[in-house]
């Protein structure tokens, strides 16, 4: 039996995300605080519905993508958050990255009412949403991630069980802070480059054959070359992914130097008015501090 989806947050990833579902042939309800955001889904067959609670009776599997830790708490226990219309045997799937310890708390409440729940945040960005090749990391019960299995394999192609719940979250945050660090290394990399001289283009194209490569290099290196700002993944959700980072670095009383000057990076870039520019503007704050630009 095809199950019913829900899709909660119908925005930069959530809508082609929920498209492929779509084209995949389950059947989607879909709900979203800025309804315009989820007309493009309801034109190719999406039901829509008018608040998160009716998303939860519709619906066997709900999938939540936002922005942060308080929006999944909002729309999973807040009035007429999911809760109120989730039923024993439903599956709650958290695709936003969030604080792992929140995601906890979440997933026991919801046990409480026979409802299981999984932590899947995603990498990738929008190309990978359109394109269904996400990366997803998965944290909760083998039994859950087997039932929604295939739901991912349509959105994603690197689909890790990472552990139990809240697993997936740590990953995320793994992954955001590898990103961070990435980024501003492309950045200062390519910079320098210019600085001395040497055309940033060719350097790039030398170190993708070697052991400086990297997926960032090679995409984001790209975008800062043709000065391509546009979102893929915007600056104020990378501060809002690193203040986590730091949050889980503090608890833990970790000394992770790299990752503290990658996140003031990106929060001087937010701070500058770059947040709904793309991550890989934080080159621009480099820029200005040496006075050399790839333009």
């Amino acid at each position: 039996m095809t199950e019913k989806v829900g899709l909660i947050g119908p925005g930069l990833m959530g809508q082609p995300m929920g498209s492929n579902l779509l084209k995949a042939g389950y059947p989607l309800w879909v709900y979203s605080r800025t309804p315009e955001r989820a007309q493009p889904l309801a034109d190719e067959g999406a039901t829509v519905c008018a608040s998160p609670k009716e998303v939860a009776e519709k619906a066997d599997i709900i999938i939540t993508i936002v922005s942060d830790t308080p929006d999944v708490e909002t729309v999973v226990l807040g009035d007429d958050g999911l809760i109120h219309g989730l039923s024993e045997g439903k599956v709650v799937v958290d695709m936003s990255t969030i604080s792992a310890s929140a995601t906890r708390k979440i997933a026991a409440t919801l046990a409480e009412r026979g409802v299981e729940m999984l932590d899947a945040p995603v990498s990738g960005g929008d190309i990978g949403a359109k394109a269904g090749t996400l990366s997803i990391m998965v944290g909760g019960k083998d039994a859950v991630f087997e039932r929604v299995k295939p739901l991912f394999e349509v959105m994603g192609k690197n689909i890790v069980h990472v552990g139990d719940i809240g697993a997936g979250q740590v990953a995320k945050t793994c992954n955001q802070m590898l990103v961070a660090q990435h980024v501003n290394a492309a950045a200062e990399a390519l910079l320098l480059a210019k600085k001395c001289g040497a055309d940033p283009r060719k350097v790039r194209e030398a170190l993708l054959g070697g052991f400086a490569a990297s997926r960032v290099l090679e995409v984001h290196g790209m975008r800062m070359l043709d000065r391509d700002f546009e979102p893929g993944f915007k600056a104020k959700l990378h501060k809002k992914d690193m203040r986590i980072a730091m949050e889980i670095i503090d608890e833990l009383n970790m000394d992770l130097p790299a990752t503290k000057l990658a996140t003031e990076g990106i929060n001087r870039a937010v701070e500058e008015g770059l947040g709904e520019a793309d991550t890989t503007s934080v080159i621009q704050i480099i820029e200005k501090k040496n006075d050399v630009s790839l333009a």
